[in-house]
């Protein structure tokens, strides 16, 4: 039975909730009943639910394939209120994040990880409400959870379709304004690094649940447009077969690839525990993962470009990869500028 996130959060996390998660999981795809799935990072607050059962003042989404199917507004009303929308941030203090990055740092010369996705809470202030924000936004991964929690994601975390399994791993932004900005991200060395890591991880990931893994492009440019400029991302390919029969095990191959090896780093156990002790904050949603299961094929994100409103007030929660190259005052800048990406 569904119920809100507010309600499920209060819920420790344990074995039972997961597998009882999985199992929910494994007899919906079975039966081929279409579902949509919400998994915070820390699989404290599963949501799991029939699309016949959703109710739009708990849960809304808009993917890219599909639906809630609630009209948008009016075209002229959406103009008039995307031209109306205000965001604007209150930067954390350096020194917080400076600690959070030390922390980091001391576990990368350690030896601990190869890459850790640092992430904070930015403070911002809206102009308008989340679930009006919510009809504004246009991504892939457009999902509005208790009207407190909005996600407006760009980025894939597996597709399952004709009895694969692919992820569309993304590492490395720049503006298409920039001078030569193509040649200057595929050539930069901390992106290189970052890139291959997380593709080797998540080929890795992939490889638990799949057979005949193969990278089938590496290091790909994706434009996305945006209303008033141009971003470049790369990206790439990663497909794997699924064995016969894999509906009834939907659950299982979830849980397997969980959490999602782009916004962890790598080797995803012990980064985890590197950027747990940095962060020093509950993620929640934020970096978990939302999906829709149609009866026959499964789409998945990964939820970043995020906003919640806590009791201190709404915070747009961001982060970026950390090597041993990286260079603070460039990440905290990078931290700052994902808090000012456009809502479409």
């Amino acid at each position: 039975m569904y119920r809100s996130a507010q309600a499920l959060a209060l819920q420790p996390a344990d074995s039972q909730l997961i597998g009882e998660t999985v199992e929910r999981i494994n007899r919906l795809a079975r039966d081929r009943v279409p579902f949509l799935f919400v998994l915070d990072f820390d699989l404290t607050a599963p949501i799991v639910a029939p699309l016949s059962a959703l109710e739009p003042e708990l849960l809304r989404f808009r993917f890219s394939r599909i639906s809630d199917g609630i009209p948008a507004l009016p075209a002229e009303q959406l103009s008039a209120l995307r031209d109306a929308v205000r965001i604007s941030r209150t930067p954390p203090p350096f020194e917080r994040y400076q600690a959070a990055f030390d922390t980091v740092q001391r576990g990368l010369r350690a030896g601990n990880s190869f890459l850790a996705n640092l992430t904070l809470p930015v403070s911002v202030a809206l102009s308008h409400s989340l679930p009006e924000l919510f009809e504004v936004v246009k991504a892939k991964y457009a999902l509005l959870i208790d009207r407190r929690i909005l996600v407006f994601s760009p980025e894939q975390f597996v597709q399952i379709r004709d009895g694969t399994i692919r992820s569309y791993p993304m590492k490395g932004t720049i503006s298409a304004s920039e001078p030569g900005a193509e040649q200057r991200i595929l050539s930069d060395e901390k992106e290189q690094a970052e890139h291959l890591t997380i593709v080797d991880l998540i080929r890795n990931d992939i490889g638990r649940v799949a057979e005949r893994v193969r990278v089938q492009r590496y290091r790909y440019i994706d434009r996305i447009r945006m209303r008033d400029k141009e971003l470049l991302q790369v990206s790439s390919e990663i497909v794997g077969d699924l064995p016969r029969g894999f509906e009834s095990r939907l659950g299982e191959i979830l849980m397997q690839l969980l959490p999602a090896g782009s916004i962890t780093g790598a080797p995803k156990v012990k980064t985890v525990e590197i950027i747990r002790a940095a962060e020093q904050y509950t993620r929640g949603y934020y970096t978990g993962v939302c999906g829709l299961w149609d009866g026959r094929e499964l789409d998945s994100g990964v939820m970043i470009r995020f906003i919640e409103h806590t009791p201190d007030g709404p915070v747009f929660k961001a982060g970026g990869g950390i090597t041993i190259y990286s260079q603070i005052e460039r990440e905290y800048q990078e931290l700052l500028d994902k808090v000012n990406v456009p809502l479409y």
